[in-house]
């Protein structure tokens, strides 16, 4: 078994962006805090599957170049080569978990 606090990781980006709860052996997973007029960064994978539930707050999710609003209560999940982004508006912060399997910590290609 492993176990975590969520207070005692840290965000990328100091007080927001991805915070990893758990890295491998078969998985990724933790919460993406996205401060407003802020983006996650846009990117896909060759092999990775990663899956997104929004905790908080509302943004869009671009996928494949498509603008897809997203808000509290919704999961989505993204297949390898989909490329994506996530964006919170100017006026709205967004809180969420993400998963990635299998854990492949090299295979994100930015763009």
């Amino acid at each position: 078994m492993e176990w975590v606090r969520e207070e005692e990781k840290a965000f990328r980006e100091g007080d927001w962006g991805i915070k990893y709860l758990f890295r491998g052996p078969r998985l990724d997973w933790g919460i993406v805090y996205l401060k407003p007029g802020t983006n996650m960064g846009a990117h896909y994978h060759e092999e990775v599957e990663e899956t997104f539930f929004i905790l908080e707050g509302k943004g869009i999710l671009k996928v494949n170049g498509q603008e897809i609003p997203v808000e509290r209560g919704m999961a989505f999940r993204l297949e390898p080569h989909e490329k994506h982004d996530l964006f919170a508006p100017c006026d709205s912060s967004l809180k969420g978990i993400f998963i990635k399997v299998p854990y492949l910590p090299e295979d994100k290609i930015n763009c």
